[in-house]
């Protein structure tokens, strides 16, 4: 009998911006001008809500993010409300990645760090591999297009490196990780529809459990991904869930996830 086919599924989020979730426009955040943020939704429960919620529904696999100072203390209640099941990101570095394990993080999501002055430091790699582990180490990977090509994006989506998202390097970044995380910094927040073309090769590029960010805006967007990924791809959804302000039921997705 033939091994049943990986499909993809849904993994939660909860992006934490000046201490509060948060749905925010990715290409609007600035450290240098703070007026071209825009926001999609700022929610009036506290991030532990949300972890409660991903954990009642039991949907594993799902990201905090800090986006910027003051959203540490936001990040350890969520963590705390779900030990051992949400993943962190957002300067995270070799010097405060064991801490946030110990926080509750199932596992540390690093892009930054990795890319001193924009360009790939495989040392820095290397460094926070060994210290917490392969398997608790997520390499965002999130980009930027430039023509046909993706670059990975760093400092909130800002800062373009040097790096491409390609088989070639993927292949070396999963030596020392085991899951990606890919947000389409382009599309991010937009709800206009994911990055097809994108999905469809990160489908034939990783070997290593991967999710993508960016665009999703109705339920169908998860069997898009599916069959352009062959199942290899899973799917985060964000500004339009119902929960943030949005138009796609929660529990429907859920439901649609879990067939």
């Amino acid at each position: 009998m033939a091994p049943e086919q990986r499909r993809s599924t849904f993994r939660p989020c909860i992006d934490l911006h000046e201490g509060q979730v948060k749905q925010i426009v990715g290409g609007t955040l600035s450290d240098r001008n703070e007026e071209r943020l825009k926001t999609n939704f700022v929610a009036t429960q506290p991030p532990e809500y949300f972890a409660g919620k991903y954990r009642d529904n039991g949907l594993e696999g799902g990201h905090v993010i800090k986006l910027g100072p003051r959203n540490d203390d936001a990040a350890r209640g969520a963590l705390a409300e779900w030990r051992d099941h949400l993943q962190i990101g957002g300067g995270i570095t070799a010097d405060n990645a064991k801490e946030w394990l110990e926080a509750g993080a199932s596992k540390v999501i690093v892009t930054s760090y990795l890319f001193p002055g924009g360009h790939f430091s495989l040392e820095r790699l290397q460094t926070i591999s060994s210290l917490v582990g392969k398997d608790k180490l997520v390499v965002d990977v999130s980009c930027r297009r430039r023509g046909d090509r993706w670059f990975v994006a760093m400092n909130k989506w800002q800062d373009i490196t040097t790096m491409e998202v390609n088989k070639e390097n993927l292949d070396i970044l999963a030596q020392y990780c085991n899951e990606f995380l890919i947000h389409a910094a382009d599309v991010e927040g937009l709800c206009q529809g994911i990055d097809e073309e994108l999905v469809k090769k990160l489908g034939e590029w990783v070997t290593i459990p991967t999710t993508y960010a960016g665009g999703a805006k109705s339920i169908s967007d998860l069997e898009t991904v599916n069959k352009l990924s062959g199942g290899q791809v899973d799917l985060t959804y964000g500004s339009s869930l119902d929960i943030f302000g949005g138009m796609v039921s929660f529990d429907e997705l859920v439901k649609e996830s879990k067939q």
